[in-house]
């Protein structure tokens, strides 16, 4: 697991402090883990954004392709794509000028974390927000 520069009270206060999330890769069909997590955060009460070209909208709200897409800022890109796909999505992530990228457990992509590091963009990856949720803010 890499955290970068973030600690423990990092993810706290990252969690605490977010509003809106992001989530690259969110299915619309409620048996996949990227469903589960996001409805476990929008139950949380955070702003859910399906990033999916794929769906045309999750829990009732209308997905965008990209994350150029998005309106408005992102607190949290979380990402539920293979890791070759995260030095992409943190591209968009600088792009858009989001707040956190977080990848989620079993995602790591080395070029992605320093590319992010360089843009001093916190980074989070291999680590499930919905568990960090569980373990820091409950």
């Amino acid at each position: 697991m890499t955290l970068s520069i973030i600690q423990p009270k990092d993810i706290k206060e990252i969690l605490s402090r977010s509003k809106r999330i992001a989530v690259v890769g969110l299915s619309d069909k409620p048996n996949r883990t990227s469903y589960q997590v996001a409805n476990y955060m929008r139950q949380a009460g955070y702003t859910i954004i399906p990033v999916n070209p794929t769906v045309d909208e999750v829990f009732g709200i209308k997905a965008v392709p990209t994350l150029k897409d998005v309106d408005g800022s992102i607190d949290i890109v979380n990402v539920f794509r293979r890791s070759d796909a995260l030095l992409e999505v943190a591209k968009e992530t600088v792009d858009v000028q989001a707040k956190v990228f977080w990848a989620q457990l079993g995602l790591y992509h080395q070029e992605a974390e320093s590319y992010l590091a360089k843009h001093h963009i916190p980074t989070i990856m291999n680590q499930c927000i919905k568990v960090a949720h569980q373990h820091y803010i409950l």
